[in-house]
């Protein structure tokens, strides 16, 4: 790769800054392995548990296990874990038309659910929720925390079916949020009305701490299987978890309200689930770890990153702001020649389906579009933000970052 001894002295010289924030992502990995490990022994997880079915899918002992294995790791009643869940936005999708009906009240808290989240709720003739009827407001954070005043005046002018959290980023900003925050503002709405359902969006967000959502008080967690929870392995796929009568009623949406969750085949077995899962915590301890990585070394650079390079994670989500449109064009380049896969493509803007602004998206991976594993993007716009996340081994987001600063000085020479 002919790299610099300069480039590798940077590169070092910030792991070693790192080297007592890694033991600490080392220990919560391990709490989360024997969480893990805990709920595969006390459902007898066994060899025939990874055969798939055909046709409908009655009795698949497979998928009814892999449900339960979730809702014990997350400590919650009831969990749908489907590969016939095609993102971490089908999975929202269904939670809200789950639970939403014409005339209630959907409430975001945490400001402005993303791109195509938006279209989901707001979108003009599509068969959104606005076209059947359901009502929608958002709050905007308060220095990334939450606005308890507006929260409250909101809920008691109208009372909010459903209150919907994110807790990563999305294109903004700001840190996630953490499960300490989020846990204290469930407190705070089930004391205004204990039976408004709170719906936290966790993509990005599983394992990143010993706790999750549903251990303080949410009644619905969401996230896609080709992010943190599928460990890398998981082919495809998202999960619903929380409350039984909530969960009930998005595996209602998901098949049809007669039959909910007692069918749904899936002829190619579920192993890759099962261990995608096992080693989730692993993986997303090295996502984590090159996240920090990469904060460091730019933060060392001069360059504004978020959260800041020691800080505690909340999703494995890094952005970085750059100087230039170029730069920011480039830097994602970079991460696409940085990846085993389509390593010679060369990423540009483009539009989107379901985002507002041109976007540029770096994903060399072995599942598609798995942000899990190293991968990048961002929105062209002002101000010009990278958004990287993921990276199944540190090794391969340390020479990642390698590349990516040896292709910067580059370009300044």
């Amino acid at each position: 790769m002919n790299i610099d001894t300069n480039v590798l002295k940077i590169v070092n010289n910030a792991e070693k800054k790192l080297s007592n924030f890694y033991t600490e992502l080392e220990n919560i990995a391990f709490l989360n392995q024997k969480k893990v490990l805990e709920a595969f022994q006390n459902n007898n997880v066994a060899l025939r548990h990874f055969s798939g079915t055909t046709g409908y899918g009655y009795d698949d002992i497979g998928r009814d296990t892999l449900c339960k294995v979730y809702a014990d790791i997350f400590h919650c009643e009831s969990a749908v874990v489907s590969p016939l869940i095609a993102s971490g936005t089908h999975a929202l999708t269904l939670a809200l038309f789950g639970i939403l009906r014409a005339n209630d009240k959907m409430l975001a808290i945490s400001g402005s659910p993303y791109d195509t989240l938006m279209s989901v709720i707001q979108g003009e003739n599509i068969g959104s929720l606005k076209d059947f009827g359901v009502k929608y407001e958002q709050i905007e954070l308060l220095n990334n925390d939450f606005d308890l005043n507006s929260i409250e005046k909101s809920i008691k002018s109208e009372l909010p079916k459903l209150i919907f959290i994110g807790r990563s980023r999305g294109y903004e900003w700001r840190d996630a949020l953490s499960v300490e925050k989020i846990g204290k503002v469930i407190n705070f709405i089930k004391k205004l009305n204990k039976d408004i359902i709170v719906m936290v969006d966790n993509c990005y967000g599983e394992f990143m701490d010993t706790i999750e959502p549903t251990d303080v008080g949410a009644d619905l967690m969401v996230g896609s299987l080709i992010k943190n929870a599928g460990g890398g392995l998981a082919p495809t796929g998202g999960y619903i978890a929380g409350t039984q009568k909530a969960v009930e009623q998005v595996a209602f949406r998901l098949t049809s309200p007669s039959i909910g969750m007692e069918i749904g085949s899936y002829t190619y077995g579920y192993q890759y689930f099962y261990q995608g899962v096992f080693i989730a915590p692993h993986i997303t301890m090295n996502a984590t770890k090159g996240s920090a990585l990469f904060g460091q070394v730019f933060s060392d650079l001069g360059y504004e990153v978020c959260p800041n390079p020691t800080a505690k994670c909340n999703d494995t989500v890094r952005s970085i702001k750059f100087n230039t449109k170029d730069e920011l064009i480039s830097f994602v380049q970079s991460i696409q020649k940085a990846s085993p896969i389509d390593s010679n493509v060369l990423p540009m803007p483009w539009a989107m389906p379901g985002y507002d602004d041109e976007v540029i998206m770096a994903a060399g991976t072995f599942v598609a579009g798995a942000s899990i594993e190293l991968s990048a993007d961002s929105p062209i716009k002002e101000p010009y933000i990278a958004y990287v996340q993921g990276g199944l081994t540190y090794e391969h987001v340390k020479l990642a970052v390698i590349m990516c600063v040896q292709e910067l000085l580059n370009a300044k020479k």
